[in-house]
């Protein structure tokens, strides 16, 4: 046991020290970014960090969730402190969306003025940014943890929109087109845009305790009626702490009078739902002679 729970400990800490040096190298160019995006006076270096601020505050949350994750649960808090994860995402996703509009304010202005980036500065930026960018997905591609694997996906992801800046800057190094550099920043502002406003909506989604997935929700439900002394299921509620951690409630109608059965039918519900991994679940069984102490007309 003392086994476990050091191999255990030490894994955390992997994780976290992964998770601290992409921190401090993203945290860092993206300061880079700002000021080289406002030398070399291209707007497209401006969408770009703004883009890795996201990534950076991400990645600050990622690190706060690592450690709170690990704290156990208090008479406030008793689920845990996973969905405090929301609000980090919440303020990501504001901050982000407040950047782009910005940039994308800034490029159209700059669509009507004669205005050339210096070439130069721009190369070199992106090529430290594929390099940054590279060197950080390497760091977390041992990493195991589901927010180091959407990091890493992210930083690949960023190391392209870093390559395409660099052929936009090889090609200003050659032709003095003065719409490129708007023209790119608005292309990436808005394809982050689309991505923020997604994360933004299941964000909200999840605060709303909408059910995190339909399909996952009526695989859950028909194992429960696949129960055979289950007659009916009312009061079913799915919903998630985090986008990955879901809580699973019911109250289960049976078809038999004999609650000698409870045990038999607990013992079957933990058989049926194990395959689907739920973080939290609590259900309620019922008598056929029994009615629900629910007055459900008073529930939404």
């Amino acid at each position: 046991m003392a086994e476990h729970h050091h191999h255990h400990h030490d894994f955390h800490d992997r994780s976290e020290g992964r998770l601290i040096a992409v921190f401090t190298l993203n945290a860092l160019f993206t300061l880079i970014e700002f000021v080289g995006g406002y030398l070399t006076q291209s707007t497209a270096i401006m969408a770009d960090a703004i883009h890795d601020l996201g990534d950076t505050l991400a990645i600050a949350s990622a690190l706060v969730l690592n450690r709170l994750g690990h704290k156990h649960s208090n008479t406030t808090y008793t689920y845990g402190f996973r969905r405090l994860s929301l609000f980090g995402a919440l303020l990501n996703a504001l901050l982000l969306v407040f950047g782009c509009v910005w940039i994308l304010a800034e490029a159209v202005q700059r669509l009507d003025q004669d205005i050339l980036p210096n070439a130069q500065g721009m190369m070199w930026l992106a090529i430290l940014g594929v390099f940054v960018n590279g060197a950080a997905a390497l760091r977390l591609r041992d990493g195991h943890t589901l927010n180091e694997r959407v990091l890493n996906w992210h930083l690949v992801e960023d190391m392209l929109g870093w390559i395409v800046v660099l052929i936009a800057a090889i090609a200003l190094h050659f032709v003095a087109w003065t719409w490129l550099d708007p023209a790119l920043s608005i292309a990436l502002s808005l394809f982050i845009l689309v991505n923020v406003v997604r994360s933004l909506k299941e964000t909200l989604r999840l605060f709303a305790q909408a059910t995190p997935d339909q399909g996952l929700s009526r695989n859950i439900e028909a194992a429960l009626a696949s129960i055979d002394e289950v007659e009916s299921i009312h009061q079913y509620h799915l919903w998630s702490l985090d986008g990955e951690k879901h809580v699973a409630s019911a109250h289960l109608k049976l078809n038999t009078n004999d609650p000698r059965c409870h045990p038999f039918v607990k013992q079957r519900i933990d058989e049926l739902l194990f395959r689907f991994n739920l973080h939290h679940t609590t259900f309620e069984l019922e008598l056929a002679n029994e009615r629900c102490r629910m007055n459900t007309k008073d529930l939404i």
